[in-house]
């Protein structure tokens, strides 16, 4: 329980300035200003990350050069990609950053829900649902739409809307970039369109991978204690309404840029 203290420190805290307010439910609030904490801390590295997005559209004709010119020779490829980015002072890991970083906060508080708590889950709830309790409990208890079991579908819901809309921005964004890419493209080599551009370092797979995050949240929620499903949506919603605040400074930007040169 060692490990434990630092949160349970900081939720106990938390949660002994929201107790007027909130009764039973004071730790579930707790557990959600905790999370908004930890991504307002986190979000200079959003910040670097949606940079790191704008950077790598612009680029994009630059790749696509790279791409005509080391075709049949990933290695050299790879490598002048990886110099690129370097002179533009990017990451193309960058965009995984704020993910990673807030892996040990799951972990951990999802640790601690598994664990008991150390005390922290007395009497703890969320509308009359047990903290430390899971769906598989909730669904022996009262069934899907029993007392506790709306309390679980209430937060599937709110995970699959979230995904929902991350993932038709996400798709619009990618379709977006790829006929800005193709359009660089024949400019750059002579009216050449490659489908089959290498994709920047890193770049390709995270921009497969984000539009399925979010839907891989709902099966986070249906196996962890009740808590960390709090977290886990509460960081979910902040990070596509942060992404979506972020991609719409970065599309003002250029057109900003653009203008004074």
């Amino acid at each position: 329980m060692f490990a434990f203290t630092p949160l349970v420190t900081v939720l106990s805290y938390l949660a002994g300035g929201l107790s007027p307010l909130l009764g039973t439910s004071v730790t579930a609030a707790a557990i959600v200003l905790f999370t908004v904490c930890v991504r307002l801390a986190l979000h200079p590295l959003a910040r670097a990350a949606a940079r790191g997005e704008c950077v790598r559209a612009r680029l994009a004709p630059d790749v696509a050069r790279l791409n005509a010119r080391h075709r049949g020779d990933p290695e050299r490829m790879r490598g002048a990609l990886t110099e690129l980015y370097a002179r533009e002072g990017v990451s193309p890991i960058a965009g995984c950053l704020p993910m990673l970083v807030q892996l040990p906060f799951f972990f951990v508080m999802n640790r601690l829900f598994w664990t008991g708590g150390g005390g922290l889950l007395d009497h703890a709830m969320l509308l009359g649902a047990p903290l430390e309790g899971r769906w598989t409990g909730a669904l022996r208890d009262g069934g899907p739409f029993g007392a506790h079991g709306l309390v679980f579908l209430a937060l599937f819901a709110v995970v699959a809307v979230v995904a929902t809309w991350t993932y038709r921005r996400t798709r619009a964004a990618t379709a977006a970039a790829g006929r800005s890419g193709a359009a660089g493209e024949v400019g750059a080599i002579g009216g050449v369109g490659a489908t089959g551009a290498v994709a920047p370092v890193g770049g390709g797979a995270v921009a497969r991978m984000t539009p399925w995050l979010s839907f891989a949240s709902l099966l986070t929620v249906a196996v962890v204690p009740l808590g960390a499903g709090l977290y886990t949506v509460t960081t979910v919603t902040w990070t596509a309404v942060e992404r979506a605040w972020l991609t719409r400074r970065r599309a003002v930007a250029p057109g900003a840029v653009a203008s004074t040169g």
